[in-house]
C-alpha cells in the first residue's frame, strides 16, 4: 500500500446526473433562434422525441421525478407488506387486491348509500352533508380549518364555494364547442354511474343533477375573483351567514362537522348564498342523487372495477385526454401516501434524502434570500418606509427544507386488512378530526402541506414560510455535482419564486407578521400595479391552443413569482461567483447555462384536453410560456443576443421589471 500522497491519483469529482454540467444538450433544437422561442431552442428536440406515456395527461421533468418518487415509495411499501403489523403495508396490500374488492360488490358502501337515501327532507340535509364531509365526499359548501388571515395566531373555520362535478364554472356555462361536448359527456357519466348502482330512470336523474350543478356554477365566482385575498376575506357571524344565505341550516351543518363555531370566514359570500338558494329550490331527491354519484366517484378506486373504469373514462380521458389509467400499484402508492403520509415519509427521507443535499439546499436558500433583500433595497418605485418593512418581512421567513421536524401520530387510525373502502373512509375521518381539533389550539408551525415525496414547493403567507420537499431537490432542479449556474437557474429560481410569492400581487397584502393588512402606501401600490398590469397584458397575448389564450389575470401571481424568482436567483448566482468570471463549459457561458437551467425544468408535453383544462383553471401559465419570462430580463439579452424583431424580443422600455 502506497504512503499517503505517494503516487495516488487525486479523487475524481463526482459527475452530474445530466449531461456534462447538469444540462441535457441533446434535448436542444439549435435550429430555433433563442429570440424566437427560447423554450423551443432549449427543449425542442426533447419535446419532439418524448412521447407522453399512456397513463399521463402531460409529461415532463416534474413527472419524471414523480415516477421516481412513486417507484421508490413502492419499494418501501412492498417491503412493508411482509409485516402484518405495518399499517402502511396493510393499507397498501389491501388497496392492491382488486379481486377482493370486486368480489364484495357494493356491499361495503351500501350502508352509506342507504344513509343518503334515508335523508328525505331538507331538514335532514345539513347532517347528511356533514357526514359526507367527514367521509371525504365533496358537498356544495367546502370547508377547512386554517389560520385567520387577519389574526394568524388563531385557527378559523373557512367556507368556500363548491358543489360542481366538473373543474370550473366555464364547463357548465361556456358555449365553446369543446366545453359543450364535455358537458354532454359529463351528463352521460352521471347516468352511467347511476345505472351501475342499479338506479332506475338514470338519464332523467342525470339531467336533473346537471341542471342543479349549472345553477350552482352560475352562482360561483370566477377564478380571478376568487384569488383576491381581500375580496375573499369575509368574516361573518353565524347569524349574518344565515341572514345572507337563507335556505340552508349552517348551524346544524357546523355542528355536524364538529365545529360549533359562532363565526366563519366566507370566501365567496354571494356564491354561498346562491348555492343555498339553489339547494332550497331543488327537490331533495336530486340532491340525494348528486351525493350518490359524488360518493361513488370519490370511492371508485376502492369499489368494483366497473365504477373505477367509469370514473376514469370521464375524469381521466374526457377531461384530461389520458388514454390509460395508471397501473394499480401507482394508485396504491398514492392512496397509502395520502392516508398515512408521515409514516411513509419517515422511511422515504431516511433512505433518499442525504444530509449533504439538505445542507447544500440550505446554502442556496440563504443566498437567494440575501439577493431578494438587495433587490428590495434597489427598488425605485417603493417608498423607504415600505422597503424597511419589506426587509423586516424577509427577515422573518422560515425555510423548511426536505421534511418536517415532527410527524403526525396515526395510532388511533384503524387500518384493516381486506377493508379497502373502510380504510379510505376511516383515513378521511381521521384527517377531518385532526383538522377540526386545531380550533382553539396553538398554530402548528411544524406542520407541512406537502409530503417529502412531492415534486413541488409552496409559500404560506400566514406562516411566513417557504417549503421545499425533498423530492424536488433532485436533478434537473438540483444536483450538488452540477455546474452552479444550472442549480441557480433551476432550484435557485424555484426558491426565488416561492420567496417572491410573499411579495406577489396577493402575498404583498400580508405584513411581516403574516397578517392580511394594508402596509404599502398608495404610491407603492400604484407603482406595483402599473408593472403587474403590463405583465397581465404580456401573458394575455399568448395562445397555446387555437382560440384559447393564457389568462394573464388568473396567472398573474405565478408569473410575478417566475419573473422575480429568476431575477433574484440570477443575482444570487452572480454573488456566489465571488467576483470571479464563470468558466466557459462546452462553449456555453455561465449566464447562458443559468437560463438554460431554467428552461430545462419546464420541459413538458401536454395532451390537448389537459392543456385546455389548465388554461381554464390553473393559476400557472403553461410550461412554454413560463420559459418565455426570460424576455423581460436584460442579462438574457446579453447572453443570447436576440435580434430586434425576433418574436420574444422586447425593447428595453417594454420589459417588465418588478423586483
Amino acid at each position: 500500500m502506497a504512503a499517503a500522497g505517494a503516487g495516488t491519483a487525486a479523487p475524481q469529482a463526482a459527475k452530474p446526473q445530466i449531461g456534462s454540467y447538469g444540462f441535457d444538450e441533446s434535448g436542444m433544437d439549435k435550429s430555433i433562434a433563442p429570440g424566437d422561442d427560447f423554450y423551443g431552442y432549449a427543449n425542442g428536440t426533447w419535446a419532439k422525441n418524448t412521447p407522453i406515456p399512456a397513463d399521463r395527461s402531460n409529461y415532463g421533468m416534474f413527472t419524471v421525478l414523480d415516477d421516481l418518487s412513486k417507484q421508490r415509495t413502492r419499494e418501501i411499501l412492498d417491503a412493508a407488506k411482509a409485516d402484518a403489523d405495518s399499517k402502511i403495508g396493510v393499507a397498501y396490500s389491501t388497496y392492491l387486491d382488486q379481486a377482493a374488492i370486486d368480489a364484495k360488490g357494493l356491499a361495503p358502501i351500501q350502508p352509506w348509500l342507504n344513509q343518503i337515501k334515508a335523508a328525505k327532507t331538507k331538514a335532514a340535509l345539513p347532517a347528511l352533508y356533514a357526514a359526507a364531509d367527514r367521509n371525504g365526499v365533496p358537498v356544495p359548501f367546502a370547508s377547512y380549518i386554517g389560520q385567520d388571515d387577519k389574526n394568524p395566531e388563531v385557527y378559523a373555520l373557512n367556507i368556500y364555494q363548491a358543489g360542481i362535478g366538473m373543474p370550473d364554472r366555464d364547463y357548465y356555462l361556456s358555449t365553446e364547442a369543446k366545453l359543450v361536448e364535455t358537458r354532454t359527456a359529463y351528463e352521460k357519466h352521471l347516468a352511467n354511474v347511476l345505472t351501475l348502482a342499479g338506479e332506475p330512470n338514470a338519464a332523467a336523474r342525470a339531467k336533473a343533477i346537471l341542471d342543479f350543478e349549472t345553477k350552482v356554477a352560475q352562482a360561483h365566482w370566477t377564478r380571478v375573483e376568487s384569488r383576491d385575498a381581500n375580496k375573499t376575506y369575509n368574516k361573518l357571524t353565524l347569524a349574518d351567514l344565515r341572514k345572507q344565505a337563507p335556505g340552508f341550516d349552517f348551524l346544524a351543518y357546523f355542528k355536524g362537522i364538529g365545529a360549533p363555531v359562532d363565526s366563519a370566514i366566507v370566501a365567496q359570500p354571494s356564491a354561498v348564498a346562491g348555492i343555498a338558494k339553489a339547494i332550497q329550490a331543488t327537490p331533495v331527491a336530486v340532491l340525494q342523487d348528486q351525493l350518490l354519484v359524488r360518493s361513488l366517484d370519490t370511492f371508485a378506486d376502492v369499489l368494483p372495477s366497473a365504477f373505477d373504469k367509469e370514473q376514469f373514462a370521464f375524469y381521466g380521458t374526457t377531461l384530461s385526454g389520458t388514454p390509460e389509467q395508471q397501473p394499480r400499484w401507482k394508485r396504491a402508492v398514492d392512496f397509502t401516501t395520502g392516508a398515512l403520509s408521515d409514516d411513509v415519509s419517515k422511511v422515504y427521507v431516511a433512505k433518499y434524502f442525504p444530509p449533504e443535499t439538505k445542507a447544500a439546499a440550505d446554502d442556496l436558500v440563504k443566498n437567494v434570500i440575501q439577493a431578494m433583500g438587495r433587490r428590495i433595497d434597489q427598488l425605485d418605485w417603493m417608498a423607504p418606509a415600505t422597503k424597511a418593512r419589506a426587509r423586516k418581512k424577509l427577515a422573518t421567513f422560515t425555510a423548511k427544507i426536505g421534511y418536517p421536524d415532527r410527524w403526525h401520530d396515526y395510532s388511533n387510525l384503524t387500518i384493516t386488512a381486506g377493508d379497502a373502502l373502510g380504510n379510505n373512509i376511516r383515513a378521511n375521518n381521521w384527517q377531518h378530526e385532526d383538522s377540526i381539533s386545531k380550533l382553539g389550539q396553538p398554530i402548528r408551525r411544524w406542520e407541512w402541506g406537502m409530503t417529502p415525496m412531492e415534486i413541488n414547493a409552496y409559500a404560506n403567507f400566514g406562516m411566513m414560510e417557504i417549503v421545499f420537499p425533498a423530492a424536488i431537490l433532485q436533478p434537473p432542479f438540483f444536483d450538488p455535482h452540477a455546474d452552479p449556474a444550472i442549480n441557480y437557474g433551476g432550484i435557485g429560481a424555484v426558491i426565488g419564486h416561492e420567496i417572491s410569492h410573499h411579495f406577489d400581487d396577493q402575498g404583498a397584502k400580508y405584513n411581516e407578521k403574516g397578517e392580511l393588512s394594508t402596509w404599502w402606501s398608495d404610491t407603492d401600490v400604484a407603482g406595483f400595479k402599473a408593472r403587474t398590469d403590463a405583465l397581465v397584458a404580456q401573458y394575455d397575448q399568448y395562445e397555446p391552443l387555437p382560440g384559447m389564450k393564457v389568462k394573464g389575470a388568473l396567472t398573474l401571481g405565478e408569473n410575478v413569482a417566475d419573473l422575480a424568482g429568476l431575477t433574484v436567483a440570477y443575482d444570487a448566482y452572480k454573488a456566489s461567483l465571488g467576483g470571479q468570471p464563470a468558466p466557459v463549459l462546452d462553449g456555453t457561458s455561465g449566464d447562458q447555462r443559468f437560463y438554460l437551467g431554467w428552461a430545462q425544468v419546464w420541459r413538458r408535453n401536454y395532451r390537448e384536453a389537459n392543456l385546455r383544462q389548465r388554461l381554464l383553471t390553473d393559476p400557472h401559465s403553461p410550461s412554454e410560456q413560463r420559459a418565455w419570462v426570460v424576455r423581460n430580463l436584460d442579462p438574457w439579452y446579453s447572453a443570447f443576443a436576440p435580434e430586434p424583431g425576433a418574436k420574444l424580443f422586447l425593447p428595453p422600455e417594454q420589459r417588465v421589471r418588478i423586483w
